[in-house]
Parts: C-alpha cells; structure tokens; sequence
C-alpha cells in the first residue's frame, strides 16, 4: 500500500484520477501537488509507512533468529515488540492521511478511499494482532 497510487480515487473530465503518498496519476503520473499547509502531513506519513516496513522486516528477520536459537518454552518478546512498533507506526500514519487527506482531491469530483488505503488499515489490524501472537506465543 505505501507504494501503489490508490489511495484516493475520483473522476474527472479525463478518466479516473487516483492519487496515493507519491503521485497523482491521471493517464500519466505526476508529482503529487500539495499544499504547503499539507507537505508536512504527507511527509509525516511517508516517513511512517517506511518505517513500518522496515519494522516488519525486522520482525521477520527476529523471529526466524529466535526460532532457531531459543528453547522450548520460551517466548518471542522481541518480535512482538517490533511488531507492535510497526502496529504503531501503521496507526499514525493511516490516522494522519484519515484526518488530513480524506475527501480531498485536486482535479476531481466524487472522491472515495481507495484499495490501497483500504490495505493499510487491515495491515494495521493483522500487525496488531501478530504482535500480541507473538508475545504470547510459546514454542513447542
């Protein structure tokens, strides 16, 4: 979802415009323009949805190390703590662009969410229930 262009779709005399956290696209994709009130925001959320990803890569990287090298019994505290930053880091900045950018779209009419934002909030509820997994797992 961070990288696709469809996170707010809508019409115009041209076709569909959908626009995502990089680029407005249109038959050709451009630069998105925001305003300057707004770079901040959009900044804010890109910087979070980066950082979820590598979060969860970091996630994954812990827990095959600690499949491997804990003992029977033991939990994955780690990789649930990663996993619940990752969570976190989701929320802001799905609950950033919800705030800032829902509704709203240059050159278009009948603006609604598209699947990419959808994406991102059910990544939002699956890292948060790995998370607790994990936490709670044991292995066997």
């Amino acid at each position: 979802s961070t990288l696709f262009q469809v996170w707010m779709v809508g019409s115009s005399n041209f076709g569909t415009i959908s626009t995502g956290l990089w680029l407005l696209c249109n038959k050709t994709c451009t630069q998105l323009p925001v305003s300057s009130r707004d770079e901040a925001s959009l900044k804010a959320v890109q910087a979070f949805m980066i950082l979820s990803i590598i979060f969860s890569v970091v996630a994954l990287v812990l827990f095959i190390m600690q499949l491997f090298t804990l003992e029977k019994g033991k939990r994955f505290y780690m990789t649930g703590a990663v996993m619940l930053v990752c969570w976190m880091c989701i929320l802001i900045a799905v609950s950033i662009y919800t705030a800032r950018f829902t509704g709203t779209m240059v050159y278009s009419t009948n603006p609604h969410h598209g699947y990419c934002f959808i994406l991102a909030w059910i990544c939002f509820c699956f890292s948060f229930i790995i998370g607790i997994l994990y936490l709670v797992l044991r292995k066997k």
